[in-house]
């Protein structure tokens, strides 16, 4: 019975009653599960030379990992995970632009944490794969854990158009998903639809620059990279990275 009183007390002291901060929490929370799997695939992938992971692993990886962050913070943020889609919900009038700002920071925060943590998980292998040198080119670069970054034949002009495609067919996608009017997912699995859509993406528009689709999927991490010793050349359109 004491036990019983001290949990229920301590629940209650615990629970947060602010609507905003439920919703900041669980777009934290989604979106640090999204980026930690995502980039764990990429640093399993190429730290292991690509004996323990492939690129269809790693789309793969970040795929389900959407599902999954729907799943953590579907009913209580949304689980954009995504400064592209929250914009795309203000645009629609079906999310209130005073929230966009605080939801890009939360999904950007979230994600420099979520790199953080990566970083210490594959620390040994980052170091022993790379020689000793955080590089964002050649053939021991290991910034591309982290971040996404162009091919070599790819020009500023052509990447921004491929980002451009390729998030808009997601947003499309997903708002077609989500339209009750139209002929929607089965209650319950959208998100496992929307984890489909994603890989199909990915294998089909990722050559060019990676097809990160978020951009705070990409920035966090990004800054991430450049304070923890890649420097700035992480924010550089860099050529013949191979």
């Amino acid at each position: 019975m004491g036990t019983s009183s001290f949990l229920t007390r301590a629940r209650g002291l615990l629970r947060i009653r602010n609507r905003l901060v439920r919703e900041c929490l669980a777009e934290l929370l989604s979106t640090f599960v999204l980026i930690i799997i995502t980039l764990s695939s990429a640093a399993q992938k190429i730290t292991s030379f690509e004996t323990k992971g492939n690129l269809l692993t790693s789309y793969l990886a970040g795929a389900l990992a959407v599902m999954v962050g729907i799943y953590i913070a579907g009913g209580i943020s949304g689980a954009h995970m995504n400064p592209a889609f929250s914009l795309a919900m203000c645009m629609t009038k079906q999310f209130p632009w005073w929230k966009f700002p605080i939801f890009v920071f939360v999904q950007t925060l979230a994600s420099f944490l979520s790199a953080g943590v990566v970083y210490i998980l594959y620390y040994d292998a980052i170091w022993h794969y790379s020689n000793g040198t955080l590089t964002v080119s050649g053939p021991r670069e290991t910034a591309s854990i982290f971040a996404t970054y162009p091919a070599d034949y790819v020009s500023i002009a052509n990447g921004f158009l491929d980002q451009v495609i390729g998030t808009g067919v997601l947003m499309v996608a997903v708002m077609g998903i989500m339209d009750a009017r139209n002929k929607p997912a089965p209650k319950g699995l959208e998100p496992v639809i929307v984890a489909l859509l994603v890989l199909s993406i990915e294998c089909s528009m990722g050559s060019n620059c990676g097809c990160p689709l978020n951009p705070a999927r990409d920035i966090g991490p990004r800054l991430f990279t450049y304070l923890a010793g890649w420097g700035p050349e992480v924010f550089r359109w860099v050529e013949g990275r191979g």
